[in-house]
């Protein structure tokens, strides 16, 4: 009897938006707080209900993102939204228990180069730190949830080959260090769709659905691909940013997110349930493209517009 080789994929996926962290980061320009605000309300309003609002990393050297505890206040007044932040230390852990955000997201790369020139610690020193982070969280008697995001999981600019087995090692030193979610992100966009599928089944393996979220970058034009690749292994929420901006300032060359819109738009073609209605995320597109005049921005789907066959998605509340 012949076995159907038509991959099976989750009914419904999650877009989380870290737009507002991950791609203002990547900018000198300064986004007022009363812009992002209403960049947080437009995504709330299409249906994103996952929004990395930030990072508490100290002011001098990210301004950019000096009001992310404002931020997290205004985003947890809105109902169902999971408010996220990155902290690199256990001192920005204490800012985002103190505010009350949902994920602390607390970045491990797997090239010890990249590590030593993005964080100043290696990998394992990063696993120790999320050990005190957790003993903080549990002290403090926060719902705090903390994701080891392991970052240059498929090479590095700095360093080049990132070794699968190390990546795989991190993943299980963040878990028994006490992380509650674990993630994978290819920092550089060096990942192909193979390589994805094989990295992924084994942290899966591992981490089950503790496995939360794969990161993509779009560098070389592979991050939908990659997406692909990742939901044949069952993982169903991807960080992406609105226009794929984005970058990492250790990482050179390392630019562009996967698109939100382009990615809402591929999951809603292959019938994977999202919530969020795309011609409201890419009337929002417009709105921040304005006030990022003269930044560059990604994607396609803004170019060419939604297709006169593509059915309105509703916006949900889950």
């Amino acid at each position: 009897m012949e076995t159907s080789n038509v991959p099976s994929f989750p009914p419904n996926a999650v877009i989380r938006e870290v737009g507002l962290r991950d791609g203002l980061q990547s900018i000198q320009r300064i986004l007022p707080t009363e812009r992002k605000i209403e960049w947080i309300a437009g995504a709330y309003a299409a249906g994103q209900r996952e929004i990395e609002v930030g990072s508490f990393v100290p002011a001098r050297l990210l301004p950019q993102l000096a009001d992310t505890a404002e931020l997290v206040t205004y985003a947890k007044t809105l109902p169902g939204l999971r408010v996220s932040v990155l902290v690199p230390n256990l001192k920005g852990a204490g800012r985002a228990i103190e505010t009350g955000a949902d994920l602390m997201l607390v970045p491990l790369s797997a090239s010890r180069a990249h590590s030593l020139a993005n964080l100043r610690k290696t990998p394992d020193e990063v696993v120790a730190e999320v050990a005190r982070i957790r003993a903080a969280r549990d002290a403090a008697g926060s719902k705090t949830l903390i994701e080891g995001g392991i970052g240059t999981a498929f090479g590095c600019t700095i360093q080049g080959r990132v070794e699968q087995p190390e990546v795989l090692r991190c993943l299980q030193a963040l878990l028994d260090a006490g992380a509650d979610r674990v993630s994978i992100a290819d920092t550089v966009g060096y990942a192909g769709p193979a390589a994805v599928r094989e990295l992924f089944e084994k942290a899966r393996d591992i981490a089950g659905e503790r496995f939360w979220c794969g990161h993509f970058h779009d560098t070389r034009g592979l991050a939908l691909a990659n997406v692909y690749a990742a939901l044949e292994t069952g993982v169903a929420r991807f960080d992406a940013t609105l226009a794929g901006i984005g970058g990492c300032p250790h990482a050179p060359g390392a630019s562009g997110n996967a698109s939100s819109e382009d990615l809402a738009f591929m999951l809603a073609g292959m019938g994977l349930e999202t919530g969020i209605d795309i011609a409201a995320l890419l009337a929002l597109r417009a709105m921040v493209a304005r006030w990022l005049e003269g930044e560059t921005l990604h994607g396609t789907l803004w170019l060419a517009g939604l297709p006169t066959t593509h059915a309105a998605t509703a916006t949900t509340d889950a």
